[in-house]
């Protein structure tokens, strides 16, 4: 078995010790302390069992016992994550030299803690479109409760409706935690910041990425692979708009690849898979790569709107 003599550890442990002075930002020794990751987990696992209960729980959940159940989950939300909202608050605070009062940065966390257990009636209402969404669909969707514990689109969207109401209130770190867990366990990357409308699927879902200043209209469908992203930009426009708008009733297949905060896809539209856009599209559109010229076609539709080859 191999051994380090005591002597050669010591000199390892004071070598990164001094690494920790050298390099400043790296560690986060004597600052303000960061909210748990592990306790942001476990605030998103409880809100998904109040969202959705009875379907991620070993045992069954007897409905004469669901008031006390529901409350005390919502107690223990609550309190977890006004503690992490503060952690949070008072770190992004002092890192800025904005203030150091603990106690008004645990106030407001306690609000929005009380805002968002308090719109969880709306939440779970989109959630339920968004679940018929999925059901309706996908053919191979046999009931709301395998959408609900089976289909990674639902549990991406779930997350990342709850991180929005968090990042709509100004939370900082909670909202990105929640959705890169989330991003870690299905394979889909949504921003927090992302606007979603109602009744949305992601079918399948693996390698979806969805920018911080997307928008996104109602009915709206994508496939794996999809990008909606921003063209390359510097820091400094970082608050512009810098990814697509998608409008209502949109199918985006699997691949293809949206950029740019001016590309406005019209609704009642369908991209094709592996199609590259930087412009926009008007409504009632129909664009997919060419089966063997690589020039732009067009063609007039119905709707006066465009079938586009790119």
């Amino acid at each position: 078995m191999f051994e380090i003599a005591v002597p050669q550890i010591d000199q390892v442990v004071h070598d990164i010790l001094d690494s920790y002075h050298q390099l400043g930002g790296i560690n986060h020794i004597g600052g303000p302390n960061l909210p748990s990751q592990q306790r942001i987990v476990d605030i998103l696992q409880a809100l998904r069992s109040i969202l959705f209960p009875g379907y991620y729980e070993r045992d069954p959940v007897d409905e004469t016992t669901l008031l006390y159940l529901i409350g005390e989950r919502v107690a223990w939300v609550c309190k977890s994550l006004t503690e992490e909202i503060t952690k949070s608050l008072c770190h992004d605070c002092r890192l800025e030299n904005r203030c150091d009062q603990t106690a008004e940065c645990a106030e407001k966390a306690r609000h929005i803690a009380d805002d968002l257990v308090g719109a969880l009636p709306a939440i779970r209402a989109r959630l339920h479109q968004d679940v018929h969404a999925a059901l309706d669909g996908d053919p191979a969707a046999k009931s709301e409760a395998e959408v609900i514990v089976a289909y990674p689109g639902l549990t991406a969207i779930t997350a990342h409706r709850i991180a929005h109401f968090l990042y709509e209130r100004q939370v900082p770190l909670l909202p990105r935690i929640m959705n890169e867990y989330i991003h870690h366990r299905t394979g889909i990357d949504i921003h927090p910041g992302a606007n979603i409308g109602n009744s949305f699927f992601i079918d399948h879902g693996t390698g979806v990425v969805v920018g911080e200043t997307t928008i996104i209209g109602r009915n709206v469908k994508i496939y794996q692979g999809v990008t909606l992203g921003a063209l390359s930009v510097k820091k400094a426009l970082a608050q512009e708009k810098r990814h697509p708008t998608i409008e209502d009733n949109v199918t985006i297949y699997a691949g293809a690849t949206i950029l740019g905060g001016k590309a406005v896809i019209g609704h009642d539209s369908i991209i094709g898979g592996n199609v590259w856009l930087i412009r926009s599209v008007p409504p009632f559109s129909h664009v997919y790569n060419p089966a063997v010229s690589s020039e732009p076609i067009v063609e007039s539709n119905n709707h006066g709107a465009d079938f586009y080859q790119i």
